[in-house]
């Protein structure tokens, strides 16, 4: 493994071309979101044996399956979890958990031999750079018209978001879930999920005056002189920890650009909260560097799975069937979708209807950067958690997260991930032809999200005087219109599945993730995602176990 910077070193030091050369991850991870002890498995990983039977297997780590292995747990049910990715609990030669962001080595990405950093220009230089092949942490898998950003290892997306943790607008539900009763989740089931996230949002004091906020107090000031609201969003990092890290006496993280390939202090992924408190019940166990492959009904009744077991090369090394009662899809909107679609298309699971696959949709991502003035200095050091947001979602179908460029130098420059109301939708299908599953988004369905940005920052480059930084994504490209960081949809709730997930042509199938959600949030998804878990998963086991 190489040796990474330590993750409170600056750049002082170093040259210009070593400078922009090892800004690749860091740019990237722009656009995201006492001493902690350093991320850990929460769950000890316990490769499950072939010819195994467990009462339920959960496919995936993220929110639905922590939520679900949780629940199930604390009902007396025995959980075996499966992971395509690694448990993220041994450090490196450098003593971190996850590598720097001034320096991704080979923990970064997941089986590539060259980063794709989502920002991957800087100055009008490219920035990505060669890398070992390995089981890394982000996923950058690109399909025709988009790259979907994922996380991999236990505790799926928690271990590489930005953490902003927003509850939608009320009135904007009907739009998401229109299946589900608002009045439940609101009173209910979002309040549990974000207590069960660790919600918090940043002190407003601390906010106004630390160095660390510089860029997020421009975008207030930018877009209140502009007419806009501009809201705080609360976010899972510990904030205490943060003022610690501002103070100079933990180690660094948000504070040294930590987000995009993982956090080693601060962030309260789901290893500390969800799975910590599943690992506490003792029913639950999980399989890291196991990929799920098929699922179907067993002749004894429940379903035979087959998974095969892999290195940190991404090589088979072992194959397995075992049986469960149950089977819970866990693996990500994208995940959950690729592994359906194939299922039914292959005659494992014939029976799945015809919704499987559609209503997929990303969030209506879509990035810029502006040119401030020199009077507007955005600050060298910016913290990696974003705090804040524009919300201009009922006049013009955007909300614009306030995002950090964490380099480490002054860049004049305010960086912004919009969520809007594009209304397009994809759909995964198999092609026989290659046996696998293909997706068939199109990169000009993204002019809604850039037509419904631009109804924010055009009016704030008006306003200032200001331009758009043509140099982020390409040369003379404004708009980062090639990417989701949010994948939704895939097996709609009540279309693919009835409206509690249940797969209703097989009794003991469900899905439990971001597939069920058609494709739009109007925020960051992971609560919404979080607190649907929580309303399905207590339906089912009253009523099913």
């Amino acid at each position: 493994m190489s040796d990474p910077t330590p993750s409170g070193a600056g750049i002082t030091g170093i040259s210009r071309r070593a400078f922009i050369a090892g800004t690749g991850s860091l740019l990237g991870a722009a656009a995201l979101a006492g001493r902690a002890p350093a991320a850990r498995a929460a769950v000890a990983s316990t490769p499950i044996a072939g010819g195994a039977h467990v009462p339920v297997l959960v496919i995936g780590t993220g929110y639905g399956g922590s939520v679900a292995a949780l629940r199930l747990a604390e009902a007396g049910v025995d959980v075996h979890m499966v992971e395509m990715g690694m448990a993220w609990d041994t450090p490196g030669s450098d003593g971190k958990i996850f590598c720097n962001t001034l320096q991704p080595d080979r923990r970064s990405y997941w089986l590539r031999t060259r980063t794709k950093a989502p920002l991957n220009y800087f100055l009008g230089f490219p920035i990505d750079r060669d890398i070992p092949r390995h089981t890394g942490v982000l996923d950058a898998e690109e399909f025709a018209g988009i790259t979907v950003y994922q996380g991999r290892g236990v505790g799926g997306g928690s271990l590489v978001n930005g953490g902003m943790a927003v509850t939608p607008k009320r009135e904007n539900f009907a739009g998401i879930l229109p299946s589900v009763d608002a009045n439940e989740m609101y009173d209910v089931y979002y309040p549990r999920a974000n207590a069960g996230l660790g919600a918090g949002l940043v002190d407003p004091a601390w906010f106004d005056s630390t160095a660390c906020y510089q860029y997020g107090r421009v975008g207030r000031k930018q877009a209140q002189r502009s007419g806009f609201p501009f809201v705080f969003v609360p976010d899972v990092y510990d904030w205490d920890y943060m003022k610690q890290e501002a103070a100079g006496t933990v180690p660094r993280s948000a504070l040294a650009g930590e987000i995009l390939y993982g956090n080693n202090y601060g962030k309260k992924s789901l290893q500390k909260t969800y799975l910590a408190r599943a690992a506490a019940t003792g029913r639950v166990t999980v399989s890291a560097l196991h990929k799920v492959t098929s699922v179907a009904p067993a002749p004894g009744g429940g379903y035979a799975v087959v998974i095969d077991q892999i290195d940190t090369g991404g090589n088979v090394t072992a194959t397995k069937t075992v049986t469960a009662d149950r089977v819970f899809f866990a693996a990500g909107s994208v995940g959950t979708s690729k592994l359906l679609v194939r299922l039914k298309a292959t005659g494992a699971l014939p029976a799945l209807n015809d919704e499987v696959g559609k209503g997929w949709g990303d969030n209506g991502n879509v990035m810029c950067g502006r040119a401030n003035h020199l009077w507007d200095p955005t600050g060298s050091l910016q913290s990696s958690i974003p705090c804040c947001g524009i919300d201009n979602w009922a006049a013009g179908g955007a909300f614009a997260e306030v995002a950090p460029l964490p380099t480490g130098i002054e860049t004049f420059a305010s960086f912004y991930l919009s969520i809007t109301k594009n209304p397009n939708r994809a759909a995964f299908s198999w092609d026989a032809a290659t046996g696998t599953v293909v997706l068939n988004w199109q990169t000009a369905w993204k002019q809604p999200s850039i037509a419904m940005a631009k109804t924010i920052f055009d009016r704030i480059n008006a306003t200032e005087g200001t331009i758009y930084r043509t140099d982020l994504f390409g040369v003379y490209k404004i708009w980062g219109d090639h990417l989701t960081y949010h994948p939704l949809g895939g097996a709609v709730l009540n279309k693919a599945t009835d409206n509690y997930g249940r797969l209703t042509a097989y009794p003991g199938l469900y899905v439990i993730d971001a597939s069920l959600i058609p494709g739009n949030t109007t925020v960051n998804p992971f609560v919404t995602i979080t607190a649907l878990a929580e309303r399905n998963i207590e339906k089912i086991i009253a009523t099913d176990l």
